[in-house]
């Protein structure tokens, strides 16, 4: 995968919860690209979280689909379902009139119509549902293709020079083999927000960091310890506390300790749900740096969620701002501390406190009223390029005046 290329693609995610559908995400869509780090900020409750865990399938997605290195590892089969269901009625409604006007062929083609059109929706769900319940062996399927297909070429051209060949045909045995036992979902790790609940206190940090390679099905003793040693030091602890328990460690350590158990995956992409929120200011700083640091080591694409804007501006290639389970703003870090243009956005800028008294006492804190800011009456807002890179929820008329704003700039 070439360094610009996305490796996570959300389109149109949507969670809901309970009977009446509660939309903890609504109709989410980003892109995230391989080795950047992309901050999702919001106020709690705006689907930060969420979003985060129905893309890793803590949470199974009411609509939407999610694709990790190209296959779509998550599918929500509601957006089909609904469609069927409004198809019908305005169907229903189309017949009705036809046969007040007498309209016998017509009738008959609407209805054939609708056939078509349920026909091709229940197909949809069949190939979500098989796509996310099977999305470890098409992966591996593909993998084989893509495997086989290099050492075709590879083969071809060195055809007549037998130990090449040889050479060549051991190497895809390798690769195949590899592929065989690839597991997609697990090439996604998460760091949870709570260092304490997160941890198993019954287990000790060996079995705690090693549990993602026992079920993978690896028995070498000898080699998860000696994993389980590396990511200690990989994260600043030493071996000797890898025989002791959770409640032996203070905060930070814990959260140490849960970016080894993610690392130890050698996952393509961490989602660190408010990795620092529960620690203290100085620690922050060290847990941030750590993180900074695997990064660039080990080549890591991060999802950054937290509520610190001023963490996530040093932290972040781009910033993802959700309010109310919506995407408000994406922009580069630069670019929207720079020029925030939803006014949600600019209440969250105006919110950052700064040590400076004076400062402090001249700071305008904004308030974020929708019903004061917006006139939806008309027409409703999607999110829209008003510069390149820099997306916005709006609609007509507040495209044109936040272009407006950004011209004047």
């Amino acid at each position: 995968m070439q360094e610009n290329e996305n490796i996570l693609e959300v389109r149109h995610l949507k969670q809901y919860f309970g009977k009446n559908d509660f939309k903890a995400v609504d109709d989410v869509s980003f892109t995230v690209k391989k080795g950047e780090v992309v901050g999702i900020v919001g106020e709690s409750g705006c689907g930060k979280t969420t979003t985060g865990r129905s893309i890793i399938k803590l949470y199974n997605a009411t609509s939407g689909d999610v694709y990790f290195k190209g296959q779509r590892i998550v599918a929500g089969t509601r957006s089909y379902t609904d469609a069927i269901a409004k198809e019908r009625k305005a169907s229903r409604e189309r017949v009705e009139a036809m046969k007040k006007a007498g309209d016998t062929a017509g009738i008959k083609a609407e209805k054939s119509h609708l056939k078509v059109f349920v026909e091709e929706q229940k197909r949809l769900i069949r190939e979500a549902k098989n796509d996310h319940k099977n999305c470890i062996p098409l992966y591996r399927e593909r993998l084989a293709k893509e495997i086989n297909a290099e050492y075709d070429e590879k083969e071809k051209a060195a055809a007549g020079d037998s130990a090449k060949l040889a050479e060549l045909k051991n190497e895809r045995h390798e690769k195949l083999k590899e592929a065989a036992k690839e597991n997609i979902v697990t090439r996604i790790q998460m760091i949870f927000q709570d260092p304490i609940a997160s941890l198993d206190p019954r287990m000790t940090i060996r079995e705690i960091i090693a549990e993602g390679l026992t079920i993978q099905g690896i028995r070498d003793q000898k080699y998860i310890d000696e994993k389980v040693y590396e990511m200690l030091e990989k994260v600043g602890l030493v071996k000797e506390h890898a025989g002791r328990y959770p409640h032996e460690f203070s905060g930070g350590q814990r959260q140490r300790i849960g970016i080894a158990r993610a690392i130890i995956m050698n996952p393509d992409l961490i989602i660190a749900d408010e990795p620092v929120s529960a620690l203290d200011v100085s620690i922050q700083a060290q847990v941030i740096n750590l993180l900074n640091e695997l990064r660039q080591e080990m080549g890591l694409t991060i999802m950054f969620i937290a509520h610190d804007l001023s963490v996530v501006k040093y932290f972040s290639d781009r910033i993802i701002v959700m309010y109310f389970g919506k995407i408000v703003e994406i922009a580069d870090a630069d670019e929207l501390f720079s020029h925030p243009l939803h006014p949600y956005t600019r209440s969250l800028l105006s919110a950052i406190p700064l040590p400076d008294p004076h400062y402090e006492k001249q700071r305008k804190r904004m308030v974020y009223i929708p019903e004061k800011e917006h006139d939806y009456s008309t027409e409703q807002p999607d999110l829209r390029e008003v510069a390149p890179g820099h997306f916005v929820s709006c609609n007509t008329a507040e495209f044109e005046k936040y272009r407006r704003t950004l011209e004047e700039a």
